[in-house]
């Protein structure tokens, strides 16, 4: 059974366990590092803000910052590319990876009522636009309904990566590098799938096993 490595505890990323484990694979939670040598991919989740600090910016509209997570998880971004072996990640997790690799962040989109989750709506829901070249043409088409709940975005693309996907107010929605094994999602495909499957989106469980392939 394939081993994937997440940064955290099962009981505050509980979906993600459920759905490496309905694609049947074993998540391994831990926040030391060493375990994930012993791991077949990586996995990012979602969670708070990236600092600034990581992309040469101050501190304006970035929360729930954690630093050692960010120096944890860049350090484990490193070693999943070392070892070859591939990396998946969810919201913040493409913010990480997108930092680890030089890009930068808005730490506040413009758009961001239409994306940002809230207590009375929950996850927002919109369209999203796959690139011809896109990891994710294959599985969902050119356009396809997904989940969103982040208030920040790509603002300058990591070196070697492309644009995966992108909504229509210009937010880049998913990032790719091949040659790395590196796929990232702005969306939550955790919350698309299993028991959190929803009918006004795609099925979310073709991302995992998607990466779970590439391992």
């Amino acid at each position: 059974m394939k081993k994937i490595f997440i940064y955290g505890d099962i009981e505050t990323l509980i979906n993600y366990a459920n759905a490496i484990e309905g694609c049947g694979a074993k998540p391994i939670f831990s926040t030391d590092i060493k375990l994930a040598c012993t791991c077949d991919g990586l996995l990012l989740a979602g969670g708070g803000d990236v600092d600034p600090e990581f992309y040469g910016e101050k501190c304006t509209a970035s929360t729930n910052i954690e630093q050692r997570r960010d120096i944890d998880e860049i350090e484990l971004i490193k070693l999943f590319t070392e070892m070859r072996l591939p990396i998946l990640g969810i919201c913040r997790g493409l913010q990480i990876i997108n930092v680890a690799f030089g890009g930068t962040l808005w730490q506040h989109i413009d758009t961001a009522p239409t994306h940002v989750w809230s207590e009375e709506t929950g996850d927002k829901t919109h369209d999203i636009l796959a690139e011809k070249n896109s990891f994710l043409s294959p599985i969902y088409g050119s356009k396809f309904s997904i989940n969103s709940a982040h208030h920040q975005g790509i603002k300058k693309i990591a070196d070697g990566f492309s644009v995966s996907a992108h909504c229509s107010d210009g937010i880049i929605e998913a990032i790719q590098c091949c040659e790395k094994n590196i796929y990232a999602l702005q969306f939550h495909p955790e919350r698309m799938c299993f028991k959190k499957k929803r009918s006004d989106t795609v099925d979310g469980s073709k991302i995992f096993n998607f990466f779970l392939s590439k391992c």
